[in-house]
């Protein structure tokens, strides 16, 4: 079985964020990151070289597979903001049909501007997926 390559580190978050090139995105991650502090209680980490993560949850897959994990995360990509909502989206449409222009996967979200979505409804989103997680992991 493949070994994850994305592990959890001790790199400066803060270090991090500083270095993001476009002040806009860094703006945006420092909203994020004192957002996810505020839902998470937890301090940030880094998880490999580009995700500033939240908190662990233990997940074993059915095939056997088993690791550690942010509870909550993001990353500034280029042509995105991903923030990783672990709880996936299928329980989170009514959310996500208020929260404004995103796109996401199965457990990223996809946003070009916090300033375009509906703050409230994102720290709900964000919120529910913790709540959901820890509950799971207990």
């Amino acid at each position: 079985m493949a070994e994850l390559k994305t592990k959890k580190n001790t790199a400066s978050v803060k270090a991090f964020l500083d270095a993001i090139p476009d002040d806009a995105r860094r703006a945006d991650c420092r909203r994020l990151d004192k957002l996810m502090r505020e839902v998470t209680g937890e301090k940030p980490s880094m998880w490999g070289s580009s995700i500033v993560g939240y908190g662990s949850y233990h997940y074993r897959y059915a095939s056997g597979r088993e690791a550690d994990w942010f509870v909550a995360g993001f990353s500034p990509r280029k042509q995105a903001l991903t923030l990783y909502i672990m709880a996936g989206f299928s329980r989170y449409e009514e959310l996500l049909s208020r929260l404004g222009p995103h796109k996401h996967g199965k457990s990223c979200l996809y946003l070009k501007r916090l300033d375009d979505v509906n703050s409230d409804v994102l720290r709900e989103l964000i919120e529910e997926s913790v709540a959901h997680l820890r509950a799971k992991d207990e």
